[in-house]
């Protein structure tokens, strides 16, 4: 069983940065998918960013929704079993609670249900 525990994240003012932390257990994931959703209150999980594992040509191939694009990295350190989401230039939109993920193999990033192990969440909160 994989269990996911995110950290890092905490209040931040407008223009300011955060690095978000999602330790993983139970098992090694350097084949799996793994990324990033976030919830706003009273709004739907939204996917954020997404990473291959390794596997064939698309290996730590990264994925981004539009909103995010050119502010967050999503990086991920094997070794460690490790993901990291680096936010810059956050915005008041970004506040939200966000959401570690993981799946064995290929993954479309975007939807929801095909994410087979969720963390517990980690809220951010930029103030303007």
């Amino acid at each position: 069983q994989v269990q996911l525990e995110e950290s890092g994240g905490g209040l931040v003012q407008a223009g300011g940065s955060l690095r978000l932390s999602c330790a993983a257990s139970g098992r090694t994931l350097t084949s799996y998918s793994m990324g990033w959703f976030r919830q706003a209150p009273g709004k739907e999980r939204d996917f954020v960013a997404g990473i291959n594992g390794n596997r064939d040509w698309r290996t730590g191939r990264t994925y981004y929704a539009d909103s995010v694009k050119g502010r967050f990295t999503i990086s991920r350190v094997n070794a460690e079993n490790t993901l990291y989401l680096y936010m810059n230039d956050l915005k008041s939109d970004d506040t939200a609670t966000y959401y570690c993920v993981a799946r064995p193999g290929a993954a479309t990033m975007t939807e929801r249900g095909v994410w087979n192990y969720w963390g517990q969440g980690t809220q951010v909160t930029v103030s303007s």
